[in-house]
């Protein structure tokens, strides 16, 4: 059975840091490619960033660049969010996703994890 794990969010400061982890089982890790998507109330689903260390190839959502890092740990089958410089925007619940090609959109990714909700105080 094909399962995620998101984990790690929780309240934190403006300008704090927190990791998100996404714990996988039920499929070649290595595989595939794990995307970190976030939503909040009233909008639509959207891609964070994602990443293939097969293809060397990546997404991140611009406003999320030079802060937010993504990585992988083959080994374990996780991956991990990196969020520095946390902001009020950033407030969401934070999902993992997998799909087998790199893209930022919802509908691209066919397994999910249950989401970690992720808020920044100001």
């Amino acid at each position: 059975e094909v399962q995620l794990q998101a984990s790690g969010g929780g309240l934190v400061q403006a300008g704090e840091s927190l990791r998100l982890s996404c714990r996988t089982s039920g499929f070649p890790f290595h595989e595939y490619i794990i995307g970190w998507f976030r939503q909040t109330p009233g909008k639509e689903r959207e891609g964070v960033a994602c990443m293939s260390d097969q293809y060397g190839s990546s997404y991140s959502l611009e406003s999320v660049k030079g802060r937010f890092t993504i990585s992988k740990d083959n080994a374990k089958a996780t991956a991990y969010l990196q969020m520095n410089s946390l902001k009020p925007e950033d407030t969401a619940v934070y999902y993992c996703a997998r799909s087998t090609a790199v893209r930022s959109t919802a509908a691209s990714y066919d397994y999910w994890g249950q989401g970690t909700l992720v808020t920044v105080s100001s």
